[in-house]
């Protein structure tokens, strides 16, 4: 018979912070105490929040595939504690995909709680994850793990009391490390993210979204001259990413054939915001039909037009692509060819902004912004809406 209730034990860290990371997690009978499930796995290199919310994955969807209906969940990381009961923002693009997925498998779930413990009492999962650690470092296994004192810290992981209130100084990849110094052990991923020329909606300012309309004539002129100032800005790219519709492909083909051929690829969660029936639809046509619908709109992020789809959800879009090619290009330059609304939520993430940020930027058709991200959560933004190289056109 499947438990009704079990409760979750995870954990996980890395040594280094990001380095060899691993996560450990353990399903229990609450009443017996009972292990009803173990998992455990080397990451490779991680930070420690990235292999925490892996622990926090792995525990659920054991609990899951145990037929269990309610989940304890209790894990020593107040962050991913406090991140997944929505008391915390989760500002580093990177932890929103494995927020996302955790997310997802608590729907599958009729409750799931979450608290924070102590981390000498979560020490079966930090053993675990302390085996994985070794195994991605390369090192021998231990032959069991001891117990440890209140005070005493797992290898790799700062022992630390985390207030109840507050999150630990530097818990959080997006604000740690904060300094200007340079990182000389890790090499960035840089990102150019270009909007693609005008069409005849831009000139017309009316919404585009999912509508697939072409580049005008002076857009194209614009993707020629992108192509060119991304050349000089970046003579070696990995990739060119692009959004789907027209409008982007052929804005990254320009770029592509510029930087000798790079072959394109696109994405599909690089495309524009659904604007709903507001699509095509001018920017005053939208606000005397729509004032109350517009004002919401303005106000949240949260809020979609009738129909369409809301800025978070393209910011978990975004974030998603943003993932992936910090692990698929370490070290590497990768262009972007997007929309308005994806990149605007890339760089308010990247510049740790508030929403407002999102209507107080404009970026021009063919604009060019650049940032840097480090393995550690280190972000530097470089440039943002460039477009000196469209004053001759």
């Amino acid at each position: 018979m499947a438990p009704r209730v079990v409760s979750v034990e995870a954990d996980g860290g890395s040594r280094g912070n990001p380095g060899p990371a691993g996560y450990g997690a353990v399903v229990r009978d609450p009443e017996t105490g009972e292990v009803l499930a173990e998992r455990s796995e080397s990451l490779g290199t991680a930070t420690n929040n990235v292999a925490e919310y892996q622990g926090l994955i792995a525990g659920l969807t054991a609990a899951a595939e145990l037929g269990a209906a309610e989940v304890d969940v209790r894990m020593d990381s107040k962050l991913v504690v406090e991140q997944m009961c929505g008391r915390w923002q989760i500002k580093h693009p990177g932890l929103r995909p494995l927020a996302a997925q955790a997310a997802a498998l608590v729907g599958r779930f009729t409750a799931v709680r979450f608290s924070w413990i102590p981390r000498e009492q979560n020490r079966h999962a930090d053993a675990l994850a302390n085996a994985a650690m070794d195994a991605a470092a390369g090192r021998p296994a231990a032959a069991a793990a001891p117990a440890r004192p209140a005070a005493a810290a797992s290898p790799g992981r700062p022992a630390a009391a985390e207030p109840a209130g507050q999150p630990a100084t530097g818990s959080d990849p997006a604000t740690a490390p904060a300094s200007w110094e340079p990182r000389p052990t890790f090499t960035a991923t840089r990102l150019i993210l270009v909007r693609h020329g005008e069409t005849p909606y831009t000139e017309q300012r009316r919404y585009s979204g999912r509508g697939d309309v072409p580049l005008s004539e002076r857009g194209r002129a614009q993707a020629q001259a992108t192509g060119a100032r991304v050349a000089e800005l970046a003579p070696s790219v990995a990739a060119v990413l692009s959004s789907p519709l027209s409008r982007c492909t052929a804005t990254a083909a320009s770029i592509a054939g510029a930087l000798g051929d790079v072959p394109v690829r696109t994405e599909d969660d690089l495309i524009e915001c659904d604007f709903g029936q507001w699509e095509g639809r001018t920017f005053a046509e939208v606000r005397q039909q729509w004032p109350g619908e517009m004002d919401a709109w303005l106000a949240s992020p949260r809020i979609a037009p009738p129909g369409g789809e809301s800025f978070t959800h393209v910011a978990e879009r975004a974030s998603r692509v943003i993932t992936g090619l910090l692990t698929a290009y370490p070290g590497e330059t990768v262009v972007i060819v997007s929309h308005v609304s994806p990149i605007k939520l890339v760089l308010r993430d990247a510049l740790a902004a508030g929403d407002g940020f999102l209507h107080r930027l404009f970026l021009d058709a063919a604009g060019i912004s650049v940032l840097d991200m480090w393995p550690d959560g280190g972000v530097a933004v470089r440039t943002v809406n460039d477009t000196a190289h469209l004053a001759a056109l």
